[in-house]
């Protein structure tokens, strides 16, 4: 626990009972002195029979050390559940020789008849007494209809959609939009409000002029703008695909690039870096590091960083997403933006993170880019799963950045492959490890910082409009 700023020290008052909620107390620094203090009696000799003799008392002291981590237990001791069970007439009586198998039993002990115990999986969240305020009914907007409840599904929508007004197509759709929606278009009336604003929104239109289907994170690395302007933005000027090639990608209204074989240079590869045992170099091994990883999580006991602040309508209007707050090094024309390898590929360098969504033109290497126009002129037909493009493109394109990185690695860092052996047809199959994504701002890629909106198009992206 000491190790870790993050753990809350934990008591249990009953160590052997599975049951028992701990106390737990949180961590300060101080600084004090620990001390040994020795206290010694040493009686005195009694002379006269009459007078009462006072012992005699020395103290010796001795500083020890320095303490500059003391943990206090601050916090209520919250309920104590005990595995009981009340009879009819009101008696208790304990269960723990019944639902706790201390040693291997036979089959009797599972098919005993025992009243029903479940204990809770949790306990309150909270340590400390707080003032719960009760929230009135939820106000949605005008027009807004609670779905229709029915036996079959009884949990309905606690709340209206984000009021984004993205426009989603799947690749089945037949028709695709040609302008946004009325409530997209005052949105964005409503939050440009100053001159950067309408600079930015015709970048932007310039972008989809000059190229139909974008990223958002390659409109991030090409203009800036602060990511809540861009949400509403975006809805305003394109729509987004969810599902076929050009999946979590943006298509200006009116393009349909399911009708034009030229569109296949705009498809989306979702390439994760592999990595494994058995090729030399394990997960850890890699230089680019993991977002999240399920050995990091956070269990209800440890200290939660406070929430970021959610930008409002009013904080959009004072500018936010152009002149910013006062003080900021970075000149408004770069604020938000992003580099260049967060959506471009290039040769001889590592994507920022494990799991990556390029677009095909965006793959800037000779090679690449060769297996992406074997059928140039030939194009018949747009599937779901390649597109324009030939069938297992996506799987070379991968073969061939996986060898690449893995070349990178190598030089890097030699000792990692000394033992590595190819397989019979001389290529290294190596195994998916998918980079899960965002938030957790622990990249150690020199030439790539993040932003706090730099996230995983795939996972997050429909999450914000939906």
């Amino acid at each position: 626990i000491y190790a870790d700023p993050a753990k809350r020290l934990e008591l249990y008052f009953r160590p052997k009972d599975p049951y028992c909620h701990p106390v737990c107390a949180n961590r300060f620094p101080t600084s004090t002195m620990l001390l040994r203090v020795r206290r010694s009696t040493r009686k005195r000799q009694q002379l006269d029979a009459e007078e009462e003799t006072q012992p005699e008392v020395q103290y010796e002291m001795k500083i020890l050390g320095i303490v500059t981590t003391v943990y206090k237990f601050q916090g209520m001791s919250d309920f104590q559940y005990l595995a009981m069970h009340s009879g009819p007439d009101g008696k208790q009586t304990s269960m723990y020789d019944k639902v706790l198998m201390l040693k291997p039993e036979k089959e009797e002990f599972f098919n005993r008849d025992l009243p029903l115990y479940i204990p809770p999986p949790i306990f309150s969240r909270l340590d400390t007494p707080v003032d719960y305020f009760y929230r009135p009914d939820i106000q949605h907007r005008e027009g807004y209809n609670n779905p229709q409840v029915s036996g079959e599904n009884l949990i309905g929508l606690s709340r209206a959609r984000r009021p984004h007004n993205a426009i989603f197509v799947n690749f089945d759709d037949e028709e695709i939009p040609t302008k946004p929606l009325d409530a997209a278009v005052q949105n964005w009336k409503k939050v440009c409000t100053n001159p950067l604003d309408k600079k930015v929104e015709e970048e932007l239109r310039k972008l989809f002029e000059v190229r139909p289907v974008w990223s958002r994170n390659a409109v991030k690395a090409n203009i800036s703008v602060h990511p809540d302007k861009l949400k509403v933005l975006l809805p305003y000027l394109a729509y987004y695909m969810l599902t076929g090639p050009w999946r979590s990608l943006w298509v200006r209204f009116g393009y349909d690039p399911r009708k034009h074989p030229e569109a296949k240079i705009y498809q989306v590869l979702d390439f994760r870096i592999r990595c494994g045992m058995k090729y030399g170099y394990a997960a850890t091994d890699m230089p680019v590091k993991a977002k999240r990883s399920t050995y990091n999580y956070s269990l209800p006991i440890t200290v939660k960083k406070q929430g970021s602040h959610t930008v409002s309508v009013h904080d959009l209007k004072q500018g936010l997403g152009s002149a910013g707050a006062s003080g900021a090094k970075k000149s408004p024309s770069s604020r938000y933006k992003l580099k260049e390898s967060v959506y471009i590929f290039r040769e001889g360098a590592l994507p920022p993170y494990r799991q990556m969504f390029y677009q095909l033109c965006d793959l800037n290497v000779e090679s690449l880019q060769k297996i992406i126009h074997r059928n140039d002129g030939t194009e018949s037909e747009c599937t779901e799963r390649d597109g324009w493009c030939l069938a297992k493109t996506s799987d070379d394109l991968r073969d061939s950045m996986s060898l690449m990185i893995k070349q990178i690695i190598r030089s890097t860092r030699p000792a990692l492959f000394s033992n590595t052996t190819s397989s019979e047809d001389g290529k290294e199959q190596l195994a998916y490890e998918s980079g899960e994504d965002e938030d957790d701002e622990e990249e150690e890629e020199e030439d790539f910082k993040p932003s706090d909106a730099s996230e995983n198009e795939m996972e997050t992206e429909i999450l914000d409009y939906v």
